[in-house]
């Protein structure tokens, strides 16, 4: 049962970008398309479920004071290799992705699970964090890169040769959504879609309309560990 818990959180109650509101850099920047959307969900869920997993196991050998460093060294090592193997296998996508790859290790939201959660919890249950938050993460990348698409283009392609829909009739793209003013557009709009959504479903559950999520650093105890 905690199992499935923690594999599910991040699809909807703990979405990283819908309800956590981390990670905003990969995506406003790699959501123009679908295709480059589902190409960053993956390459996350993998290194979170890894980096979740090592960390998980070492947590009791790592000294308090070397930590962080440690954890970043075992994402890093996760990074490269997803970096190496994109390069290798979907060069085209390894390009149009760029610099948002190497960068994925810094992202706030596998730090935060790895010091939040992976550091304080059995490896089964870290990895079902990683693989829901990261399965979330994915989820919201595509739902956005969905939206800007087919708003920006008029087309959505699935990967290069297996477009879904290769053009609207009678519509003219708003090349707006494909640029970076787009992406606030397209995020800010199904984060009020979101919010209202959950207010109207707490409403009819005769429950409290949850506030939203104060905007300082997401209750995250990396600053906190030890204190």
């Amino acid at each position: 049962m905690r199992f499935y818990k923690e594999l599910v959180k991040g699809l909807w109650a703990q979405n990283p970008i819908f309800r956590l509101v981390l990670g905003m850099c990969p995506t406003l920047a790699v959501t123009t398309s679908l295709a480059n959307a589902i190409g960053m969900g993956v390459a996350v869920t993998f290194v979170l479920a890894c980096s979740n997993m090592v960390i998980s196991a070492i947590r009791n050998i790592v000294p308090s004071k070397v930590r962080i460093p440690c954890y970043v060294v075992v994402i890093a090592t996760f990074v490269t290799l997803v970096d190496r193997v994109m390069n290798g296998f979907a060069p085209d996508l390894h390009a149009s992705l760029g610099l948002f790859i190497p960068l994925i290790v810094v992202n706030c939201i596998i730090l935060g699970r790895a010091e939040g959660f992976a550091a304080r919890n059995t490896v089964l249950l870290s990895a079902a964090d990683g693989v829901g938050m990261g399965l979330g993460f994915t989820l919201a990348l595509s739902i956005i890169g969905t939206c800007r698409e087919l708003l920006g283009a008029g087309t959505l392609t699935l990967w290069k040769d297996v477009p879904l829909i290769e053009h609207i009739p009678g519509f003219t793209p708003i090349a707006l959504m494909i640029l970076a003013p787009g992406g606030f557009i397209a995020l800010g709009s199904i984060l009020a879609l979101m919010n209202n959504l959950q207010a109207t479903l707490a409403k009819r559950a005769g429950k409290t309309i949850p506030p939203p999520v104060h905007l300082d650093c997401r209750h995250c105890v990396i600053c906190k560990w030890g204190q």
